[in-house]
């Protein structure tokens, strides 16, 4: 199976990741951290703002199952794409709405479902489209953070 990979940031990975774990086509979601000047960033300097890095999720997916636009769509519907670095209570530049483009196919994508979406909105989206850059899991305790709390694992 050919897989492809997508990089979002919608506010606290923890949500983000859930909500695209349930999307038929996605094989895998990882938390972590991306776009800041840091390496190897951890999640109390990333909270305290330090790294420049946003809260992120990587996605694996199967093109033949999800296209990449049909994700683009489902990031712009779980959050508030009109917030500049807030999503609900969480405050700061890690809370950031950003896609972060892997090629130019991607980013043409991108680009023309947020034109569709400010299209129809009466406030500026703010998204943030810019080339993807290193990322970094974020610690084993975050991933499948939602996942575990229904279980009653944590």
């Amino acid at each position: 199976m050919e897989t492809d990979v997508a990089t979002f940031a919608a506010g606290c990975f923890w949500g983000v990741e859930d909500r695209f774990r349930r999307l038929p086509g996605v094989i895998d979601v990882i938390s972590g951290y991306t776009g800041g000047h840091v390496d190897h960033p951890d999640y109390r300097s990333v909270c305290r703002g330090e790294t420049g890095h946003a809260e992120a999720v990587e996605v694996r997916f199967d093109p033949d199952r999800v296209g990449y636009e049909a994700l683009v769509r489902a990031f712009f519907e779980m959050h508030d794409p009109t917030t500049a670095n807030r999503q609900g209570p969480d405050v700061g530049t890690q809370y950031r709405s950003a896609i972060f483009t892997h090629g130019e196919s991607q980013r043409a994508a991108a680009e023309r479902v947020r034109d569709e979406r400010q299209a129809v909105s009466d406030r500026p989206i703010v998204t943030e489209i810019t080339g993807a850059t290193a990322f970094w899991p974020a610690e084993d305790y975050h991933q499948r953070y939602i996942e575990k709390r229904r279980s009653g694992a944590l």
